[in-house]
């Protein structure tokens, strides 16, 4: 793919992205050598100019929209998260990986701006985008946290842990309500996708993405299940998530991935 077309098309686009990117990248070399308060205060510029780019995309005519977009949203808000939450939970530290997701995310949204959608081909498509992202979002927020536990839970039988950091039960507790969150998004997404094929083609389209998803959700409520009934926690639990957020990350971005970058198709 040519880049210098892209930049082009939307100089004021690649400018935000380069100067939010670049605070990313800032962050993620420079905060041991920083105090916590600059830290936070530079995220959040980061986290702000990250918004503004994605904010700046829904005004562009005409609206493009695919799998990198997506991921930057995405990334937007498990940093979204992580803002709270550190104001909660202060041990809450992964400052350097969150930083340079940001990073990675919105520069890859700049080089694969998505396909142009002219025309919407049905009212209810902005609501099942909406509700697919918010999934991905709060999927991937229980996937960080899920890593976090798995680092805590290192550093514990290795006897490095300290006062400093995140209790094991309180990631676990935090993993769970943001796996429960995503699964009732993801069922609520793909209700709304029935209804806009229904509406449009009249009758269910098993398409790559439509069966990734569907195993995406029937994981995260096995999960979920093995939580309530069997007491899954640990490595099974962790595991069972990662195999349905995989899933997930294979219904859209995936597919798209492969229709956009792969066969160069929109």
């Amino acid at each position: 793919m040519n880049l210098l077309p892209t930049l082009m098309s939307n100089p004021s686009a690649a400018l935000l992205s380069s100067v939010a990117a670049l605070s990313y990248a800032v962050l993620a070399w420079a905060h041991p050598r920083m105090t916590p308060p600059q830290v936070r205060g530079l995220l959040a510029i980061a986290w702000l100019l990250h918004l503004v780019v994605l904010l700046q995309g829904l005004f562009i005519q005409p609206v493009r929209f695919g799998f990198a977009p997506a991921l930057s949203i995405t990334a937007w808000l498990v940093l979204t998260v992580y803002l709270v939450e550190s104001r909660l939970y202060p041990q809450l530290r992964a400052r350097w990986t969150l930083a340079a997701l940001g990073s990675v995310a919105v520069l890859v949204a700049l080089v694969f701006p998505g396909s142009t959608y002219p025309a919407l081909q049905s009212s209810w498509l902005p609501l099942h985008w909406a509700l697919g992202i918010a999934s991905y979002g709060l999927i991937a927020a229980a996937v960080f946290h899920a890593w976090m536990m798995q680092r805590a839970e290192k550093a514990m039988r290795q006897g490095t842990s300290t006062e400093a950091t995140m209790p094991l039960l309180m990631l676990e507790r935090l993993t769970f309500r943001f796996v429960a969150a995503g699964f009732a998004l993801l069922s609520a997404t793909l209700l709304a996708g029935g209804w806009f094929a229904a509406t449009l083609h009249h009758q269910w389209v098993w398409e790559h993405k439509t069966v990734f998803s569907v195993l995406a959700w029937l994981t995260m409520g096995v999960l979920l299940l093995g939580r309530w009934r069997l007491g899954w926690r640990g490595r099974t639990a962790v595991r069972t998530l990662y195999l349905g957020a995989g899933f997930l990350l294979l219904g859209y971005a995936g597919s798209r991935f492969v229709l956009e970058v792969v066969l160069n198709r929109s």
